[in-house]
């Protein structure tokens, strides 16, 4: 029977009407539209890889960010007028990567002055000093230098040969995370971290906890309960029982030849996205991403859909609700919440036993006791002998009255609460870098072998070479050798 033309006008309208999302042989599905959820150093270090390496140069690149400002865990705080690192703070010399963002951004870096690089250390075990550096207020460069010979010999006395062993165990580690660094025509692409991690002999690092890889290599007891701990607890807010790569790379950001970005390490996220021509979304939060056969359909809390050929995850998993059709699994993970404390005042002698403030080390670590409010305290700046801005470490939200105990005067107090890393386990389980078998790509997935802006710098080339390999068949530019596009020699050749 056939159907009157007015009739199948009004079937077509009621047709379009129900279902706005169709798609005409006038709307074209979005086969070079590339989706990055998450504006930190993971996603646009993805939209920067997808760049340098393809010749697809009409693929549209979008990134969605659901707060006001790009960086992820890269941000900033201001206080008294005054602007500090508030999330990933410290950049290893070995970190290539960010080093040729840098150089490719005409950043500036900034290393710690000698004040800086020569603070005094005590670890603090709730009631007294187990170790307390020297310190001295000059700034004369011979004096500083004797002050730390004498740190270094009062260090070896303390903990002997153990001090090289663990550094012998950190520079194994970092020597292999090197391989990542190769060429192509060595370097293969990488659908999952176990395999990533095989590749480079980093792998049964992960199936161990820290204390159980030092003390394989002879570190004495003492100094993994104390100044290894310390460490851990200050750069991962977690014991010596986090996995072994974690572990290493924690402590490989405690050593030598550290550095940041002049005015915020946020600004490499910035500079990628601005020369990746990218369409970037603020404010917008993808709450559901679905696979309708040959691409995905991304839904913001805006209300807005958005089609999309690939569709990579650049951003934690583990606290978002995006909802994905078909459903996905992956590990189950929590995330360590690190409470960074920033306060202007002055801390409080008596406290910590002590009768005057300069008797008070300018960092303070801690043992692993669950009595102990707080990881650490640093002097971020000392503007003069009474006033100084402070940084904070704790698991937990400090109370107005502990703080009250901490100073004796608290002129400003800034409190954030990140959901900083992965809290790390051995023997780790992991992601996959692809989620669904086509194109739908995690990149946080390497968090769980380590967190760090380079790691994820790392995951993101890895992933970005994966879409374009999978999806359009090439790599196309000659094979980087990310080292040697280092120029500067002091990062070459700078040991940890």
């Amino acid at each position: 029977m056939l159907i009157p033309p007015k009739k199948i006008l009004c079937l077509l309208t009621l047709f379009s009407l129900l279902f706005p999302n169709s798609h005409s042989q006038s709307q074209p599905l979005p086969h070079s539209t590339i989706c990055i959820v998450g504006s930190g150093i993971a996603g646009s270090s993805v939209a920067h890889f997808l760049r340098r390496y393809s010749t697809q140069s009409a693929a549209d690149i979008r990134i969605f960010e659901r707060n006001g400002i790009i960086g992820g865990r890269m941000a900033t705080v201001t206080i008294s007028g005054e602007t500090f690192e508030a999330g990933a703070s410290i950049l290893h010399p070995k970190n290539y990567h960010a080093s040729n963002f840098t150089k490719l951004l005409n950043l500036k870096r900034k290393t710690p002055s000698n004040d800086e690089s020569s603070l005094s250390l005590g670890i603090w075990d709730g009631e007294k000093f187990l170790l307390k550096t020297f310190s001295v207020d000059s700034k004369i460069p011979f004096v500083q230098k004797a002050v730390s010979f004498a740190n270094s010999l009062y260090m070896l006395l303390r903990y002997g040969f153990s001090l090289f062993k663990m550094n012998s165990f950190v520079e194994d580690t970092v020597n292999k995370f090197l391989k990542y660094y190769e060429g192509f025509e060595t370097r293969p692409t990488f659908e999952t971290v176990e395999e990533m991690l095989k590749w480079a002999g980093l792998c049964n690092l992960t199936t161990h906890n820290l204390q159980e890889e030092l003390m394989n290599v002879g570190v004495s007891p003492l100094l993994i309960q104390e100044l290894v701990t310390v460490i851990t607890r200050i750069n991962y807010g977690q014991s010596v029982f986090i996995s072994g790569l974690a572990g290493a790379v924690s402590l490989a950001g405690s050593g030598g030849g550290l550095w940041a970005i002049e005015g915020g390490n946020w600004q490499m996220a910035g500079g990628l996205i601005n020369g990746s021509d990218v369409e970037l979304h603020l404010h917008e939060e993808i709450n559901s991403i679905s696979y309708l056969g040959g691409y995905y359909e991304l839904n913001s809390t805006k209300g807005s859909s958005y089609m999309c050929k690939v569709a990579v995850i650049a951003t934690p998993l583990d606290e978002l609700n995006i909802q994905f059709t078909p459903p996905i699994s992956i590990p189950e993970r929590q995330l360590q919440h690190t409470h960074a404390t920033f306060v202007r005042g002055l801390l409080s002698p008596a406290y910590f036993g002590l009768k005057a403030v300069s008797e008070i080390p300018q960092l303070v670590g801690t043992i692993e006791d669950p009595d102990i409010p707080f990881s650490s305290i640093s002097i971020l700046k000392k503007h003069n002998e009474t006033d100084m801005t402070h940084k904070i470490f704790s698991r937990a939200a400090l109370p107005d009255s502990l703080l009250d105990a901490l100073f004796s005067v608290r002129k400003e107090t800034i409190r954030i609460n990140w959901g900083a890393y992965p809290h790390y386990k051995a023997p780790e389980v992991f992601a996959p870098f692809i989620l669904d078998g086509q194109h739908l790509y995690y990149v946080n997935a390497f968090e769980n072998a380590a967190s760090t802006m380079e790691t994820s710098a790392v995951a993101a080339e890895n992933v970005a070479r994966l879409i374009l390999s999978r999806i359009f068949g090439e790599v196309s530019l000659s094979s980087p050798n990310f080292i040697s596009s280092v120029s500067d020699e002091k990062i070459l050749h700078s040991d940890l």
